[in-house]
């Protein structure tokens, strides 16, 4: 039977910002961590929603390399690499591209499940084991477990998305008790209680009776990233920086944090360098 061929992501011109910050950074973070001598560091790169390893660019047209094709062209490379992805011929692009490597680890599944069980016990912080590791999910479909779990490990650096797209459509309407259940559900999945509530919507009195205000993406991106600092427990969380389209609008907000200063440091200056791309 015939390999079903890839259906390639058409991707704007954010996301490949998006990949440019992750070449930036994977090649700095491989180059420190290949050059420690005191300890024998082993390094690894994670994808959780790896896709084919390709992609079709709106702006162009052409082919570009995905993040995991991204990652295994860094040098020096990483010691080992995970590719993880829920759609079958996401995974078989993948598997064709890692070949007969056999330091490239393609796993089809939940990345939920996956990197909990699977992939995060091997990258252990006793064992001088390091992990770089990309979130990039399309929508609210990532478990706030897993990053606590990297938070907590004290061994894996992430770099995140945070859906606002997805979460403004869904969930955080003005009228929050219209939202659907199953939208109430993924939004807490993600983070991971319900103390969004207490973010996201403020109670002021009114003429008559209570009024229930939306705070502002400003006031969500900023609780987010004191809970990866208090809850997740990641020492190093620098400013976001917001991705946007071709009309200027925010799809997402890219984060990254770490237990490393020199890391969070580095990964500063890149998302500096970024940060005013697409304002109009």
């Amino acid at each position: 039977m015939a390999k079903q061929k890839a259906a390639f992501d058409e991707i704007g011109y954010w996301s490949e910002i998006k990949l440019e910050i992750i070449k930036e950074y994977a090649a700095a973070y491989s180059q420190v961590l290949s050059a420690q001598r005191q300890a024998r560091f082993e390094h690894v790169y994670i994808d959780g929603f790896a896709g084919s390893g390709l992609h079709l660019s709106k702006t162009s047209g052409q082919v570009v390399a995905g993040s995991p094709l991204v990652a295994l062209q860094i040098q020096p490379p990483f010691k080992h690499y995970y590719f993880i992805d829920i759609e079958a011929v996401k995974v078989q692009s993948l598997e064709d591209i890692a070949g007969e490597r056999e330091d490239v680890d393609v796993f089809h599944g939940d990345c939920n499940e996956v990197l909990l069980e699977r992939v995060f016990p091997h990258v252990r912080y006793d064992q001088f084991k390091r992990g770089l590791c990309l979130l990039d999910p399309y929508g609210l479909h990532l478990d706030w477990q897993v990053i606590r779990a990297a938070g907590q490990s004290r061994s894996i650096e992430v770099f995140l998305n945070f859906p606002v797209a997805d979460m403004n459509r869904n969930v955080l309407w003005r009228h929050p008790e219209r939202v659907p259940v199953e939208q109430l559900r993924r939004m807490r999945r993600y983070w991971g209680d319900e103390t969004w509530r207490d973010v996201a919507y403020t109670t002021e009195a009114g003429l008559f009776g209570d009024i229930e205000e939306k705070a502002s993406m400003e006031v969500i991106v900023a609780a987010f990233r004191k809970r990866l600092r208090e809850v997740a427990q990641f020492r190093y969380v620098p400013q976001p920086i917001p991705m946007r389209n071709n009309q200027g609008a925010v799809v997402y907000y890219l984060y990254f944090a770490s237990q490393n200063q020199t890391g969070a440091r580095i990964a500063s200056d890149i998302l500096n360098k970024y940060r005013d791309y697409g304002m109009m």
